[in-house]
């Protein structure tokens, strides 16, 4: 499920992870031509998958579909296990856009049946039409249940103060009522797809604007929320995260690759594409960071042996390490004939204060085309394209490097604790170069595994 995309014209939108019982589930939005469907409506329907150990896979048919004129949309949502019961709480779009919260429930998780009234919600007095995504948890010390849910207020003079998350309370899961919003974070638009979790003494609220996941931190179940000082999941094309537990108290997150139009490197950015998991870390202060599930690195073969190219003077290979020696300038070597789609670890250690050092990936024989991965040392940046993520401590120290590379993704995971990923539809060549710009850094440890 790594990567996955469902085949011919249909793609994975937001995504709704779940686990209970020992079994994941992935409900996704199932989009047919980028959000067109139903005159731009969106047209979907939630989609399903299911795993006990991250490899083996079922899929399962349409957990909610469209069944009346009426529905436009089954927009995302969340589900809730509660007193043998799932719960599949969602937005429906109607024609004039309005968008109102619905009800579907299961024995088993995998066939559900929407409940009556539906919808049994819809935008309060004080809300803009913006009613969706509702995401429901228990509070544990008093019980109460409470639904989050992407909502605008209409009284709001700063479009910054109107996108809130509106916020339920309810004694039974049938009748619920309106409170004050639990949050208002201060981005333009509504901040969607929220998610909410307790993991090992904090509590955290997951919310997106322009699709970008964002979080926050307390102590107490319902905030004071903090803000940590990397309060993002991984690059901005990553969308839409929400996370679920997983076996071991691990911590899945699971977001949408959008698909660029035109097949271009730079083309925009279209709704839905592929599937992204990441395993969210937890550090000593309670902030969070992401690395690659193991269990879901594709398969790959035994190491390919691959002869490096000098391409500059300060360019040294020795038992397997290479050293760019830049000193004022710019260094670099290659290897060639690269498999298509491969997975890369490699050891990197600046050895000097360096303003940049990195690879291109996919690259022509002469540097063209390629997707290049851009470490900037002083800045705490990465670049990868043009996606970059901040506040990358430890670039000037050795660290670690994982690649995975797979049809048009390029998927990045640095020192088992900050990912971030791009789409290179353009970039289909078979060299690999390493760079250094302004001091020297040396690259050890290199292997080049081709995905089986």
């Amino acid at each position: 499920m790594q990567y996955f995309k469902p085949n011919g014209d249909f793609f994975v939108g937001d995504c709704m992870p779940f686990f209970h019982d020992r079994v994941f589930h992935l409900y996704y939005l199932l989009d047919e031509n980028h959000h067109q469907g139903k005159n731009g409506l969106g047209g979907h329907q939630w989609a399903h998958a299911s795993s006990t150990d991250l490899r083996q896979w079922l899929h399962h048919p349409l957990a909610i579909g469209i069944d009346a004129a009426w529905e436009c949309s089954i927009c995302t949502g969340s589900v809730f296990f509660h007193a043998g019961a799932y719960y599949a709480y969602y937005a429906t779009r109607k024609s004039d856009r309005s968008e109102h919260l619905s009800l579907a429930t299961s024995t088993d998780g995998i066939h559900f049946e929407k409940t009556a009234p539906n919808p049994f919600a819809s935008p309060p007095a004080g809300y803009k039409s913006d009613y969706r995504d509702p995401f429901v948890f228990q509070e544990n010390q008093s019980g109460l249940f409470h639904m989050l849910v992407t909502a605008a207020r209409e009284d709001q003079i700063l479009p910054q103060t109107s996108g809130c998350l509106a916020h339920l309370t309810s004694p039974d899961l049938e009748t619920w009522s309106s409170t004050e919003p639990l949050l208002t974070p201060g981005y333009a638009g509504a901040p969607e797809c929220p998610d909410y979790f307790h993991w090992r003494g904090w509590y955290y609220l997951i919310f997106s604007n322009g699709g970008v996941a964002r979080y926050r931190l307390s102590r107490d179940p319902l905030g004071p929320w903090l803000r940590p000082n990397v309060d993002t999941f991984d690059s901005d094309i990553s969308r839409v995260l929400k996370s679920a537990a997983f076996v071991g108290e691990r911590r899945l997150g699971v977001a949408f690759l959008p698909t660029r139009r035109d097949g271009k490197n730079d083309g925009e950015l279209l709704y839905a594409g592929n599937a992204i998991f990441r395993e969210i870390i937890q550090h000593d202060d309670g902030s969070l960071g992401t690395k690659f599930p193991p269990e879901m690195v594709p398969a790959h073969g035994q190491p390919v042996h691959l002869a490096f190219n000098a391409i500059t003077s300060g360019a040294t290979v020795k038992e397997g390490c290479l050293r760019i020696d830049a000193g004022a300038g710019f260094g670099a070597a290659n290897l060639r004939h690269v498999p298509r789609n491969f997975r890369m670890t490699v050891d990197i250690a600046p050895e000097t204060p360096t303003s940049a050092f990195g690879l291109l990936l996919r690259g022509g024989e002469h540097y063209e085309k390629g997707c290049e991965l851009r470490f900037f040392p002083d800045q705490q940046r990465v670049e990868l394209g043009d996606q970059s993520i901040a506040c990358v401590e430890g670039l000037a120290q050795p660290f670690k490097l994982e690649i995975v590379v797979v049809d048009d993704i390029v998927d990045v995971c640095i020192d088992q604790r900050r990912c971030l990923i791009q789409r290179c539809p353009e970039s289909n060549g078979d060299t690999l170069f390493f760079f250094c710009h302004h001091g020297d850094v040396t690259f050890s440890a290199i292997e080049v595994n081709a995905l089986l």
